[in-house]
Order: structure tokens, then sequence, then C-alpha cells
């Protein structure tokens, strides 16, 4: 079976298993870019530690929930942004100013929003968590 967005896939698996209660949550892994994001979530505390096991030319990630997700997704279209245009986003994604993260791809690599602006570097969005 295909999926069209497996980042999206991802983060709504994580969000239900969250919202149930679920100490861990078991999501099959597609590309760099969901580990990248998974990382970057592990380490603003969203998610706990997580390990990948690979099975035949599968992999699967079992990931460790710490029941601090509110929301998470990813954003589509995967808008352009430059820098004097976060806060724009960040009252669409974000329920206020300074909670949660919004994660944009630059050229650098994926980062938080908030490392963006410091840096001065604009970028493409990925996803949201709160």
């Amino acid at each position: 079976m295909s999926l069209n967005d497996p980042l999206s896939n991802v983060l709504s698996k994580i969000l239900n298993a969250d919202k149930v209660g679920k100490k861990e949550c078991e999501v099959i892994i597609s590309s760099k870019i969901i580990l990248k994001v998974l990382e970057i979530m592990k380490d603003n505390n969203y998610i706990g530690d997580f390990k990948e096991i690979k099975e035949g030319n599968k992999s699967k990630l079992v990931i460790n929930l710490l029941g601090k997700i509110n929301k998470c997704g990813s954003i589509k279209p995967r808008f352009s942004i430059k820098v004097k245009d976060f806060e724009k986003y960040e009252k669409r994604y974000l329920p206020a100013k300074d909670f949660g993260i919004i994660i944009l791809s630059t050229n650098k690599g994926l980062i938080i929003h908030s490392e963006a602006k410091k840096q001065g570097r604009g970028g493409r969005l990925i996803s949201y968590t709160y």
C-alpha cells in the first residue's frame, strides 16, 4: 500500500497513541526526514527515546511516549517562509507565543523556528508540535 504523506501518518499515529494514554507507539519509517523530525521532537521533550528495529528490508521504530503532546501534524503545502513571516505562521499553527515548535527545512538541515529566527534563516515549513 502506498502512503500519500508518510510524515503525516507517523505524526497522527503518535498523536492518537498519546491521546489514548499508551506508553509506546510503533511506526514504520520510510525516510530520513521522519527520523530527523522525531529527533527534534525528542530534543524538545515531546517524545521519549526511540529505537529502530529492522525486519528484512523494512524498518520499524518503537517510540516511548511521555504524554506531553497536545497536537502535532505536518504542514501541507510546504510553505516557503522568510524571516519576517515567522509571526504569521506561529499564529496559524501554534496556540500561543513561545508555546510549541514549528520545524522547518533550511539549506543547513531541519531546525525549529526559534533557532531559525536567531540565525536569520528562512526555509520551508515541515511540521508543528505543541
